[in-house]
């Protein structure tokens, strides 16, 4: 079994685009999204559409849970949330917020942030330093005895999860933990769209974490042009570094 898993689109059409492309020549049996579907300003509208289409195993992200009623947070937020409801249909909105927080594909285990919490992370943690999240930190790996209390009682052969936009895999025990790159919003200074190819073979599971180089500069066009978050989409993007985020 093949799996491409896509996680962390943000919104970003023009990145899911680059990404989506290559996921087809890799002609993979399922693709596998974890969740934080649209929230940005690169074209979400559209964004929202081609992941809709793509009949992939989903499951709802932290951003997925701010479509709740009541459920947005910072200020930040809010006002992207006032955004995307004039522009992102209700049905697709709805239909994100209604996606399960975990589920299964025989024996591969499915997150965003970790087993019970969508805000929360499994393979990595945050790191704040100066004045918390939005002044900056660093992701540091998450104890391996906190890892084996988590992953343990799954009974997974693997662990898909997303939210931190670092990708990475461990083995813990017989499973295989696997923190999927993000597709739009990176961390570490590269900015290229991210996705990862699973490969269950007879020796068993392999991971490969795929970079894929897209227009950014089309994409902070369409964010300046038809949004208020030009600016901050164009910093976010063009560095590859998510500083001051804090949605």
């Amino acid at each position: 079994m093949r799996l491409a898993v896509i996680s962390d689109v943000h919104g970003n059409a023009f990145a899911l685009e680059a990404v989506l492309r290559e996921v087809r020549r890799a002609a993979p049996d399922r693709i596998v999204n974890l969740g934080d579907q649209i929230e940005g300003s690169a074209d979400p509208a559209r964004a929202a559409q081609l992941q809709a289409e793509l009949g992939a195993v989903e499951v709802r992200g932290n951003n997925e849970e701010k479509l709740w009623p009541g459920g947005r947070r910072t200020p930040l937020s809010q006002e992207v949330g006032r955004w995307l409801e004039d522009r992102v249909p209700a049905p697709l909105r709805e239909r994100l917020a209604a996606l399960p927080l975990t589920t299964r594909l025989e024996d591969v285990f499915i997150c965003h942030g970790t087993p019970t919490s969508a805000w929360e992370s499994l393979l990595w943690v945050w790191q704040p330093e100066g004045g918390g999240e939005a002044g900056g930190g660093f992701y540091r790996s998450r104890d391996p005895r906190q890892l084996r209390e988590l992953t343990g009682p799954l009974g997974a052969g693997v662990v898909l999860c997303g939210h931190t936009h670092r990708p990475g895999a461990t083995f813990v025990g017989q499973t295989l933990v696997v923190n999927c790159g993000s597709v739009s919003d990176q961390v570490d200074g590269d900015p290229r769209a991210r996705w990862t190819l699973l490969e269950r073979r007879a020796s068993g599971w392999s991971v490969e974490f795929r970079a894929v180089a897209y227009d950014v500069e089309a994409a902070v066009a369409w964010a300046s042009a038809r949004s208020p978050f030009g600016t901050f989409e164009g910093q976010l993007l063009r560095s590859g570094e998510m500083t001051g985020r804090g949605m």
